[in-house]
């Protein structure tokens, strides 16, 4: 199991788990530029952070758990240009965390050695520590419950509905209007 345990795969496999999880098969062709991980049929964009004590590689002990959560620029694929503006295109993070301890046992593939954390994107956005990376501790405090495999499609669609409600109005000639979300406009961030 050790090159599922790797970094870079194991990323891979946490992505296919939450679509799976979703409800979305096969059919999905992961692109390496889009600006996030998955969006759903319904438009819900996703970003899926991975991580875990066992490693592939000798450890002396478990790793510790930090994310990876950097805004990003804006990327046009069709002039080669990036946006100075950074910002989180996905509307939900999930932070997947393999949290089994012998690596002797280690089974990715086993999804009840995975437990799952959800967050709005805002939650982050608000942060005042760090906007590059965050702790599990932290992203525990913001989430407040992990959820398993079973359950992580409807904690996402939570975590949308959130998100959606943070997102400030401003009125135009009267009208109220949700403000649009960054990568809106069909930009593709690089990561």
């Amino acid at each position: 199991m050790s090159d599922l345990v790797s970094n870079a795969t194991r990323g891979k496999l946490a992505e296919f788990i939450v679509l799976r999880a979703i409800g979305i098969g096969g059919q999905h062709v992961r692109d390496e530029w889009a600006p996030c991980d998955i969006v759903t049929d319904s438009g819900i964009r996703i970003e899926v952070k991975s991580a875990a004590y066992v490693q592939s590689w000798h450890q002396r002990s478990h790793s510790s758990i930090v994310f990876s959560v950097p805004k990003t620029r804006k990327y046009d694929p069709d002039t080669n240009r990036s946006s100075k503006e950074q910002y989180r295109s996905a509307d939900v993070y999930v932070f997947a965390l393999l949290k089994h301890l012998d690596k002797s046992s280690v089974d990715p593939l086993d999804v009840s050695q995975w437990r799952f954390l959800v967050l709005p994107t805002f939650l982050l956005d608000e942060r005042k520590r760090s906007q590059s990376s965050i702790t599990l501790k932290s992203v525990e405090a913001l989430a407040g419950v992990d959820v398993n495999f079973e359950t992580l499609a409807s904690a996402i669609a939570s975590a949308s509905d959130r998100q959606k409600e943070s997102r400030p109005t401003f009125s135009q000639g009267g009208s109220e209007e949700k403000k649009p979300s960054p990568g809106d406009d069909g930009y593709r961030s690089t990561t």
